[in-house]
C-alpha cells in the first residue's frame, strides 16, 4: 500500500511544475516597461500556463489511500505529501488572484518576525566585496555546466539531467523538476560560476539523483517543506565551495524583506524603492528580488533560502551528520523518521556527494561553517582557485 501511494504521488508531483507556472516571462521587457513608467507602475508579469488538469489532478490525490498505510512513519510522510500537493494546486489555481498570498503562506508560511529582523541586520552591516566585472557569458557557463555533469556520471553513469538554454526564464540558473535552464543571455562574475553551479547541480541534481535510489520515492520529487532544506543546502555549498560574496547574502536578505513587502499588499515599485533606496542595492538586483517577490501577486517562497540557511547553520553547530543531508530532498525536522525507516530497507545512505566535499580544505570549510553565525557566512575576497 505505501509503495503505491509513493508512486501515485510521485506521479502527480511530475504534473505540478509551479515554479514554472511562477517564472515571469521576458525579464528585459519587464525592466523596461518599469523604467519608461518612472519605477513607479507595476508592469504586468506574464507565465506560461500549466498543461495540466488541476481539477482531476486534485481528485486523484484526494482520492489516494493514505490513512490505509500501516507504517505510522510512512503514513505521516505520504499525508505530510499529499496536503502539500493539494496547497501546490492552490497556488497555481490562485496565481494573480485574491486568493494567492494565502495561497503561499499556507505552502511556504509567512516571514517570521525574528526572520525579518536578521534580514534587516544582514542589508544594514553586511558590505560589498572586491569588485567584479561580469566577464562570463553562455559559452563558458554552459561548458563548465556540461563539464560538471561529466564528472558526475564518471562517478555514477545513471546520472542525469536535462539542460535547456532559455533567453525567457526568470533566473539565471534553475533547476526545476529535474530540468536545469540556464539564461541565455546570462552574465555574471568567473568566480561565482562554480558556486552557483554547486548550488544547482550540487545540491538539487544530487539530491534528486540520491533520492531515485531510495525506496521511497518522494525523496527524489521532495517530501513535504523540503523547499528551506534544499535552497538553504544550496547557499551552503556556494560557501562550501570558496565563493560567497557578501552581496549573495544581502541578496538573500533582501529576499526576505521583498516577501514580507509582498505578502501585506506592497506593489513593485514601493519594493524596489525599500531595497535600492534604503538599502543601497544595485538596480538589477533590487528589480530582480522585487519581480520575485511579486511572481503570482506576492510569493513567499523567497524567504526559504536566508530561513534554510540559519537553520542548517544551527543544525551543524549541534554537531549534526554533514553527509546525512543528502539522502533526498526532504525538510530538517524530517531526519528522525527518515531515521527510523532506514532498518525497514527503505533508505540508503547517499550515493552521490558534492564535487565540492572532494576539495582538499572542505572539512576546514565544513568546521568554519559549524562556527560560524548566518550573519558572518560570507567571503570578502575570491579564495585562489576562484581568483583564476
Amino acid at each position: 500500500m505505501a509503495a503505491r501511494v509513493d508512486n501515485a504521488l510521485a506521479a502527480l508531483d511530475a504534473r505540478l511544475d509551479w515554479l514554472l507556472a511562477l517564472s515571469p516571462l521576458d525579464g528585459v521587457g519587464l525592466w523596461n516597461a518599469f523604467e519608461t513608467s518612472g519605477r513607479t507602475l507595476e508592469p504586468t508579469l506574464r507565465y506560461v500556463d500549466l498543461d495540466t488538469d488541476l481539477v482531476e489532478t486534485r481528485q486523484a490525490l484526494d482520492a489516494l489511500p493514505v490513512a490505509d498505510i500501516e507504517s505510522p512513519a510512512l503514513r505521516s510522510l505520504l499525508a505530510e505529501k499529499q496536503g502539500e500537493l493539494g496547497r501546490m494546486i492552490d497556488l497555481v489555481e490562485q496565481r494573480d488572484q485574491v486568493g494567492f498570498v494565502d495561497a503561499s503562506v499556507a505552502l511556504f508560511g509567512a516571514v517570521e518576525p525574528e526572520l525579518l529582523v536578521l534580514a534587516e541586520r544582514i542589508l544594514a552591516s553586511v558590505g560589498s566585496g572586491e569588485p567584479l566585472a561580469a566577464d562570463c557569458g553562455i559559452d563558458e557557463v554552459r561548458s563548465q555546466v556540461d563539464a560538471e555533469i561529466a564528472w558526475y556520471r564518471a562517478q555514477a553513469p545513471d546520472f542525469h539531467i536535462d539542460v535547456v538554454v532559455d533567453t525567457d526564464i526568470s533566473s539565471m540558473l534553475m533547476v526545476s523538476h529535474g530540468t536545469f535552464y540556464i539564461d541565455g543571455n546570462i552574465r555574471l562574475p568567473r568566480a561565482r560560476v562554480q558556486p552557483l553551479i554547486q548550488h544547482e547541480i550540487g545540491t538539487h541534481v544530487v539530491t534528486r539523483h540520491n533520492g531515485r535510489q531510495q525506496a521511497l520515492r518522494q525523496l527524489e520529487v521532495g517530501l513535504a517543506h523540503y523547499d528551506p532544506m534544499q535552497e538553504g543546502l544550496g547557499v551552503l555549498g556556494e560557501f562550501l565551495t570558496g565563493y560567497l560574496p557578501g552581496e549573495r547574502l544581502r541578496i538573500l536578505a533582501a529576499r526576505v524583506v521583498a516577501t514580507s513587502m509582498a505578502a501585506h499588499g506592497e506593489q513593485l515599485p514601493a519594493i524596489f524603492a525599500c531595497l535600492h533606496e534604503t538599502h543601497d542595492m544595485p538596480t538589477d538586483d533590487a528589480f530582480d528580488v522585487a519581480v520575485r517577490a511579486r511572481r503570482g501577486g506576492g510569493l513567499t517562497k523567497d524567504a526559504v533560502y536566508l530561513r534554510g540557511l540559519r537553520d542548517l547553520l544551527a543544525y551543524l553547530e549541534a554537531g549534526g551528520d554533514f553527509d546525512a543531508l543528502f539522502l533526498g530532498k526532504f525538510a530538517l525536522p524530517q531526519l528522525e523518521l527518515l531515521d527510523a525507516l532506514v532498518d525497514d530497507g527503505w533508505i540508503v545512505p547517499p550515493a552521490l556527494l558534492p564535487r565540492y566535499t572532494t576539495h582538499e580544505d572542505f572539512r576546514s570549510r565544513l568546521d568554519a561553517c559549524r562556527r560560524t553565525p548566518v550573519e558572518r557566512l560570507f567571503h570578502t575576497h575570491r579564495t585562489p582557485e576562484h581568483a583564476a
